[in-house]
């Protein structure tokens, strides 16, 4: 067997795969959102439109969904083609086999159509990451990625670990190779869908790109901290409560009976006025308890698609707004 990704298992890693299974599990018996061909699809929309938008993708779920539909929208050019290549990539899920590393290339050759010259390739030159101006992450040599990521995918083959556990671990560690010269990121994420509608198809359309987009601050610090401690162990810590709110939100049809009363609520405010903070949410809604208001009101609704945040690149800004998501076919 190849060498093992470096991680640390944790027994929270145990008790986390157990509780996310049960409720993975719990698909299978009411299929809500997965059994939907309606909100299969919207489920895609929102997972397209979150995942380019980590990638600093300007477009509106609206705009995701019009150009999906085949309306011509307003745009960057880059940015539509970014929208239609990752609906094409998503589409063939099924297609592939998530150990082979030539569908990997494949795909990352549907999501970069266009948008860089060696898509679907491995790259030919070495890459660092920034954050702005600053380097958080230098890749491995160019020299060394083929080898690397043949490597991890044999161990993917090959690993007794549970799928939860191991679609994580791939995740973090396509980002820390960095195999292409772009598209990381939304290859990554996809990836680890793939692995997951394996093992569970009804996954194939689990939103945690929402999810991972609501949070992504912490996101990076999770890849981040990987990188430092070079252990995947704190990256599988923030993806398996991330998996777990997406499945959630899959498991109560979006804006089911749980929670449709609570979200409905919340976006009553947005008739009066189009954006709001948290806090003046908090007393349109009479609410003191900001962790109830957060879990049954403000989540579920950014999950959803059916608000958004007026600075998603940075979650926790004192000057954060939200705003209704306009044209929602839904509502």
């Amino acid at each position: 067997m190849s060498d093992e990704p470096p991680l640390t298992i944790t027994p929270q890693f145990l008790n986390q795969v157990a509780d996310l299974a049960e409720l993975v599990g719990r698909l299978a018996i009411n299929p809500g959102a997965s059994g939907s061909p309606k909100l299969r699809r919207e489920n895609r929309i929102r997972t397209i439109h979150s995942s380019l938008a980590i990638e600093n993708n300007t477009l509106t779920l609206a705009q995701v969904s019009d150009i999906l539909d085949g309306k011509r929208g307003l745009g960057l050019p880059r940015e539509i083609q970014e929208v239609k290549n990752a609906f094409a990539a998503y589409e063939k899920l099924e297609e592939w086999d998530p150990t082979n590393i030539s569908d990997l290339l494949f795909a990352h050759g549907i999501m970069m159509k266009t948008l860089t010259k060696d898509a679907g390739q491995i790259r030919g030159e070495g890459v660092g990451i920034y954050r702005g101006s600053q380097l958080v992450h230098r890749a491995p040599p160019a020299d060394r990625v083929e080898h690397l990521a043949r490597q991890l995918f044999e161990w993917l083959e090959a690993t007794p670990l549970h799928p939860l556990i191991a679609a994580s671990v791939i995740h973090y560690e396509l980002q820390f190779i960095h195999p292409f010269s772009d598209g990381n990121g939304r290859t990554g994420r996809l990836w680890q869908t793939s692995i997951l509608s394996r093992w569970r198809p009804q996954l194939a359309f689990l939103p945690v790109e929402t999810v991972i987009r609501n949070q992504q601050a912490d996101y990076y610090a999770a890849l981040g901290k990987s990188d430092k401690a070079a252990d995947s162990g704190p990256f599988v810590e923030f993806m398996l409560p991330a998996l777990a709110m997406a499945v959630r939100e899959l498991d109560t049809d979006q804006v089911g009976d749980q929670v449709s009363d609570q979200v409905k609520a919340l976006l009553k405010a947005f008739k009066k006025k189009p954006e709001w903070s948290a806090e003046d949410l908090m007393k349109f809604l009479k609410l003191k308890h900001r962790p109830t208001f957060r879990k049954n009101y403000l989540s579920p609704a950014l999950v959803s698609g059916l608000i958004e945040m007026t600075e998603p690149h940075s979650p926790r800004s004192p000057t954060q707004r939200y705003r209704r998501v306009m044209n929602d076919p839904r509502f």
